[in-house]
């Protein structure tokens, strides 16, 4: 494991490298892969590791990247990394229906911060684009990421929501997340479809997730809320892997598997942990409630095996990030809210 990440283009390589497991798993499947939502957070090292994966298994397979691609830049990287960008309103149904027919399909699509004054555009989004999404993949498999966020938060002790907890969102994203699964449930049982849900929290690389908001906090002198005091993360690639081997588990009705990090993070002292690595005071403010948003990740360990980067790893790595003013995607996550508004 590499002491330091140095550069986007090493970071974006290690992101998209797979693991064994995703090897083997994609070598089982036929036919080409097509990712819904690649020019996300996410997407791009998704696709790529795809490929990557299906090369590696010496598979003649196209990986083709759907998104709007507002900048161009990413549509460029992906072609570079020899996956097929296509531009793509997935809300038109002309132009989802103009898409090529894949075998395979990861469904990473949704809408998350902005939520609130945007409601009305958040479910058509998240609830009612699944639809037609099946409607036109019918006879294919899909792996459909969604979030930890529709079981609600838990005590911090319960070591974390399983699949077949009951759900409880709160607040418009959680909700339309669950609407977003039981959409795809309601047309894999009515259209035999193989699918699988992909329950997330959270992903980090060093650009974006939980772990860079309270690094860029702790740096900057702003205080970090520790109301919500607990989470689940995950190193993005390690996301990325379990959610490519899920193909593989696709059924109808759908596999439902959580897709986090094996430990319970405590915020207080990752922001302290943070301080003490990059030379500077953590300043705290709240005090942490008995409960949270987090998953048990046990399921998922044991069929597509543990993540390969752990939390401290993670936290050094970004350490080093952040004091050398590594770049940031500018989106945080707002792992402190609470009551689900977004």
């Amino acid at each position: 494991m590499v002491d330091e990440i140095t550069s986007i283009e090493q970071l974006e390589e290690m992101i998209s490298e797979p693991s064994e497991g995703v090897v083997e798993a994609l070598g089982r499947l036929d036919g080409d892969i097509i990712v819904l939502g690649s020019g996300g957070k996410m997407g791009p090292s998704l696709a790529r590791m795809a490929k990557r994966a299906s090369d590696a298994a010496g598979l003649l397979r196209r990986v083709i990247g759907v998104d709007v691609f507002p900048s161009g830049e990413q549509e460029m990287k992906l072609r570079a990394a020899r996956v097929e960008p296509i531009r793509c309103d997935l809300m038109d149904p002309a132009e989802l229906e103009s898409l090529p027919d894949a075998p395979n399909v990861v469904f990473m699509v949704g809408m998350k911060f902005g939520v609130t004054g945007q409601e009305a555009l958040t479910w058509a989004i998240n609830a009612f684009l699944p639809g037609l999404v099946c409607r036109k993949y019918r006879n294919s498999r899909i792996a459909a990421f969604s979030t930890g966020n529709i079981y609600g938060m838990v005590p911090v002790q319960s070591g974390g929501s399983v699949e077949t907890d009951p759900p409880n969102p709160s607040g418009e994203y959680a909700t339309s997340a669950l609407g977003r699964e039981r959409v795809f449930e309601h047309f894999s049982r009515s259209m035999s479809i193989p699918a699988s849900i992909i329950r997330l929290n959270y992903s980090n690389e060093m650009r974006y997730g939980v772990l860079v908001d309270i690094a860029q906090k702790v740096w900057a002198g702003e205080p970090v809320d520790v109301t919500m005091g607990s989470a689940n993360v995950i190193w993005q690639a390690d996301a990325n892997a379990m959610a490519l081997q899920s193909l593989e588990r696709a059924a109808s009705p759908p596999f439902v598997v959580n897709v986090v990090g094996p430990e319970t993070i405590s915020i207080r002292r990752v922001a302290e942990q943070f301080a003490g690595l990059m030379g500077c005071k953590a300043t705290i403010t709240g005090t942490e409630s008995p409960d949270a948003f987090l998953s048990n990740g046990r399921l998922g360990y044991g069929l597509f095996g543990r993540p390969r980067v752990s939390v401290q790893q993670m936290i050094e790595w970004i350490a080093k990030w952040v004091v050398r003013g590594g770049e940031s995607l500018g989106k945080p996550t707002h792992f402190e809210t609470r009551d689900g508004r977004f």
